[in-house]
């Protein structure tokens, strides 16, 4: 056995600096592990009182651990000064799917529209030959709500799609039959690829493009192009809802949308090329 008095004072007494350290940051790691679960696991953005609260730590220590990870952007505030999951996640998430980072980005967008004009708000990128929403805000009403993330629809049918077939953003569609006709989900559809490319002219012309109940019967909508880092459009903003209320503002929201699409393709370009494919 070692006698601990033989070994020098000085040397004892660095010894147990050490440990204590040692033990002291392993203690604050598990700590800020802790609050970052909560923050993460959270349904919706969190307090700091309720973290607080939740984690039953000192405020004192509470908030120097979670301004720790805003520095290393582990988590970051919302515009109420929530904590949400930092840019760190969304980069992770970006290099395996990069849209994710875009739909981050035009999150506060959407939610700005949606409060202006008070129905469902998606962001829409090209999948194949159809398009496939990415991210939505929700109406305010209760009629007319519906989640329309990850839903794939025709592109020569819905708003979005349009500003897409219009923009460059997809390949003209494919037709069927022996008439050549597109495939007509409503009455109010478009048929003829001749009628479709007259549509598409004043898509470019207007800056923006409009449905009327031709998706779904009952159904508007109006879509904006958004623009990657080289100016090409790679994804559409759009507002729908019922008829009734949408049939009579669709070119106010357009004009509307094409001035909130350009705030998200301006977000797009300050990205550097590994933040994203925009």
């Amino acid at each position: 056995m070692w006698d601990i008095s033989s070994i020098p004072w000085n040397i004892r007494c660095e010894a147990q600096i050490g440990v204590l350290v040692s033990t002291t940051g392993t203690q604050s790691i598990d700590r800020a592990a802790a609050l970052l679960t909560l923050v993460v696991r959270a349904d919706e953005p969190i307090s700091f009182t309720d973290l607080v609260e939740d984690s039953g730590l000192a405020r004192s220590t509470t908030s120097r651990l979670l301004a720790a990870m805003e520095r290393h952007q582990l988590l970051e505030r919302d515009q109420h000064g929530y904590f949400v999951a930092g840019p760190m996640f969304a980069l992770y998430a970006a290099r395996h799917d990069p849209w994710a980072e875009v739909a981050r980005l035009a999150r506060p967008t959407l939610e700005r529209i949606g409060d202006k004009v008070g129905e469902t708000v998606t962001l829409a990128i090209p999948r194949g030959d159809q398009v496939v929403q990415i991210a939505q805000v929700d109406s305010s009403f209760l009629l007319g709500t519906r989640d329309w993330v990850g839903v794939e629809v025709p592109a020569h049918c819905s708003a979005t799609g349009k500003v897409l077939l219009a923009f460059g953003g997809l390949g003209a569609p494919r037709t069927e039959g022996p008439t050549k006709r597109l495939p007509q989900p409503t009455d109010h559809s478009v048929a003829l690829l001749s009628d479709l490319d007259n549509q598409l002219a004043a898509v470019r012309r207007k800056g923006y493009a409009v449905t009327r109940e031709e998706l779904e019967v009952g159904l508007d909508a109006v879509a904006a192009p958004v623009l990657g880092r080289d100016g090409s459009v790679v994804a559409a903003v759009g507002v729908s809802g019922p008829t009734a209320r949408m049939s009579e503002q669709l070119d106010h929201v357009g004009q509307l949308l094409v001035g909130e699409a350009d705030q998200i393709s301006g977000l797009l370009r300050r990205r550097t090329p590994k933040e994203g494919v925009a």
